[in-house]
């Protein structure tokens, strides 16, 4: 009889340990209306949103009572009803009206004194023309390209070997800087009734440049 009491116990041991236990219960977290679980603080709107106040304007700022972005706009020129063709500096309201220049760039007039135009012993290019020996003279253009880096002052003339008929103007001037535009010199040829073949050497000396440009001039009066 023990012994089946004692085994019927056991029994009923084993079950109520598996058996479900009553369901967990949150103790209440509010006191007083208070809520103690987090805050649970809500803007009004019970939306989602920023609700910083942003720090960018001076309190009691009204954008309607401040001045038009428009209104401010040109700086110091706005006085002068949109014009800005002039300074507003006291005293310098016509500045450039009765200007005087000075300085400046200034071509060479004339050839330096003592200057030698002695020719290349290879030139760079060739020129050939005609002219009638019994006219006044002809005059033949040609394009000198630049080959400095630099604008640079050239002088021009014939080696004391060429054909004294032979000149070239202008003598002197400024040459463009290498990729500019060409610098058109005249070849002038005055046979004075004389015929045959006019040889001579232009020389372009670029002084500034240690530099200098020549051709072989050709000229055929018949």
């Amino acid at each position: 009889m023990k012994f089946s009491s004692a085994t019927l116990l056991l029994v009923l041991a084993t079950v109520s340990a598996f058996s479900p236990s009553p369901r967990f219960a949150r103790p209440s977290t509010s006191i007083n209306g208070f809520d103690l679980s987090g805050n649970s603080w809500k803007p009004d709107s019970e939306k989602m949103g920023s609700t910083d106040t942003g720090d960018y304007f001076p309190e009691g700022y009204n954008p309607e009572e401040e001045i038009a972005f428009s209104s401010g706009m040109m700086g110091s020129q706005a006085g002068m009803g949109g014009n800005r063709e002039g300074p507003q500096l006291p005293g310098l309201e016509n500045l450039g009206a009765d200007a005087v220049m000075q300085g400046g760039i200034e071509l060479p007039a004339d050839i330096p004194a003592g200057m030698e135009f002695i020719p290349s012993s290879v030139p760079d290019g060739e020129y050939t023309f005609q002219v009638a020996a019994s006219g006044p003279g002809a005059a033949f253009e040609i394009a000198v390209k630049p080959v400095c880096m630099t604008f640079e002052d050239y002088y021009a003339h014939f080696s004391a070997d060429s054909h004294p008929s032979l000149s070239v103007k202008p003598s002197t001037g400024r040459m463009d800087r290498r990729g500019g535009e060409p610098s058109l010199m005249e070849i002038i040829c005055t046979p004075n009734g004389q015929g045959g073949t006019f040889t001579g050497n232009l020389v372009i000396n670029l002084p500034e440049d240690n530099s200098k440009i020549c051709y072989k001039i050709s000229v055929n009066s018949v």
